[in-house]
């Protein structure tokens, strides 16, 4: 009977066997039905006889407030750091026995364990599925990720314009034809003969004359000068950003082996049952 050990377990005693790229879903995020998150995902089960992984160490804390299950591995969907369980709900989870640290796990018994967890009277009828043997298998699809620029543009207040106005005095020298009367006397010489006497008046006979003039008479009428019309115009520029993004590329070699970054191929098919128990001091 295959038995499933711990991933790390591995890697802390035999780096040697399975190589600095070997695949670790520990600390990525999971996330469930409708992409709602779960937690995180703390480690892996690999089985002894094939050192495929066959579980993954699910942390549900998004789901309740301190649980660790086993969902199997071929359920998950990775996607960079990111694992989604696309058809996993609360209620199946909530169905699964807690994991136990300190446990021995087979293969064979925790099977078991899912076809009843799955299909548990707990869950809802919609939600029970049947555990199919692919569910074991580990994702055999990588997604690459790129990144791409997005550029929005934001309205800002570039700059302010205000109008106002002041008084300006000066002075304004405006010529004004003006008339005036003056007095002319014309005397002439008259002879004719009339029945007045002197002495008959008072010798006060006056004759008055008004003269006039004509005067300066200032007043200030306001019009209206000249109109301001504030407006806005937009003009259009280019404007060039400069960002650095990354993309993930796939490291394998013409013949189809996975290779490491200095282009080593990396073997993995040594690694025995023999070699697990040894390095779990069994």
């Amino acid at each position: 009977m295959s038995q499933l050990v711990r991933l790390q377990d591995i890697q802390a005693t035999h780096r040697d066997l399975i190589g600095d790229d070997y695949y670790d879903p520990t600390g990525k995020t999971a996330y469930g039905v409708d992409e709602d998150k779960i937690g995180k995902i703390e480690g892996a089960l690999v089985e002894d006889t094939t050192g495929r992984i066959r579980y993954l160490i699910v942390d549900a804390g998004g789901w309740f407030s301190s649980k660790e299950v086993l969902v199997p591995a071929g359920l998950a969907r990775i996607v960079g750091d990111d694992v989604f369980f696309d058809s996993l709900t609360k209620s199946q989870v909530d169905a699964m026995e807690v994991y136990d640290h300190d446990y021995q796990y087979s293969y064979k018994e925790q099977h078991e364990k899912d076809r009843k967890a799955f299909v548990a009277d707990t869950v809802p009828v919609a939600e029970r599925m049947e555990i199919q043997d692919t569910a074991y298998d580990a994702p055999n699809t990588l997604e690459l990720l790129e990144e791409r620029l997005t550029v929005n543009k934001d309205r800002i207040v570039a700059g302010l314009v205000k109008v106002g106005k002041h008084v300006v005095t000066e002075e304004r020298n405006v010529e004004v034809n003006l008339e005036e009367e003056h007095a002319h006397i014309e005397r002439t010489n008259v002879d004719r003969p009339t029945d007045r006497r002197i002495g008959d008046t008072d010798n006060s006979d006056t004759i008055e004359v008004e003269l006039e003039a004509e005067r300066a008479r200032v007043s200030k009428e306001t019009y209206v000068a000249e109109e301001v019309n504030v407006g806005k115009t937009t003009q259009s520029r280019t404007e060039t950003i400069v960002e650095t993004i990354q993309r993930e590329e796939l490291d394998i070699d013409r013949d189809g082996n996975v290779v490491d970054r200095e282009g080593n191929i990396v073997d993995r098919d040594n690694i025995t049952a023999e070699d697990v128990r040894r390095a779990r001091g069994m």
